[in-house]
């Protein structure tokens, strides 16, 4: 399912932290069948305001943290099922330690699913210390940038200091390797958007 061979050293940009922007991780075929057949169940609101970040979304579990256990296979589509194996795999977990050079063998993981409706967001943050890498992956067929819902790579925190732009869309992904200043941020999903951020 996903293509490895794109996970390249050569991705990782170095400014304003490392970070990568890949794409056509998947065939075209794959790409269609994981965007037509996103998961619908067992998504819990997670939100919080006025903390360190203010945050708004819909998140579902993937693969449990430190396991290689799927949760609710059973609603899921093969074309998921397959990218659950395949984020659990080690060939993954080599091609992202040789990509962010860090060793990530070994570290407990976990993936999520999450979908950001109207109104959604993510405020701007450098992830957790606990936290070491990110690989967001993206599942919108189309996607207006007008609708926000694009992951901002920050030169601070503040969220107009923006110096890169990423749009949802389905084999598009982003990886962030954590430090203190590996500041992001999703923008709010407009009020009359028709379809939700989907990663």
């Amino acid at each position: 399912m996903l293509d490895l061979s794109r996970l390249t050293p050569a991705a990782l940009r170095a400014h304003p932290f490392s970070w990568a922007e890949i794409g056509s991780l998947y065939s075209v075929e794959d790409a269609a069948a994981l965007a037509a057949s996103f998961p619908h169940d067992h998504f819990k609101t997670v939100s919080g305001y006025g903390g360190e970040k203010n945050y708004d979304y819909e998140a579902r579990a993937l693969v449990g943290m430190g396991s290689n256990t799927i949760a609710f296979p059973e609603e899921l589509s093969e074309a998921w099922l397959r990218l659950a194996r395949d984020l659990g795999s080690a060939g993954y977990r080599e091609a992202m330690s040789e990509l962010t050079g860090i060793d990530l063998r070994a570290v407990p993981m976990e993936v999520n699913v999450f979908h950001y409706g109207p109104g959604a967001s993510l405020g701007a943050h450098p992830d957790l210390p606990d936290k070491l890498v990110t690989h967001i992956l993206y599942f919108n067929e189309s996607w207006d940038r007008n609708d926000g819902g694009c992951l901002n790579i920050l030169h601070s925190n503040d969220p107009n200091a923006v110096a890169a732009e990423i749009e949802p869309l389905v084999g598009n992904s982003a990886i962030l390797v954590r430090s203190d200043h590996s500041w992001h941020a999703v923008t709010p999903v407009v009020s009359g958007c028709h379809s939700s951020r989907r990663s």
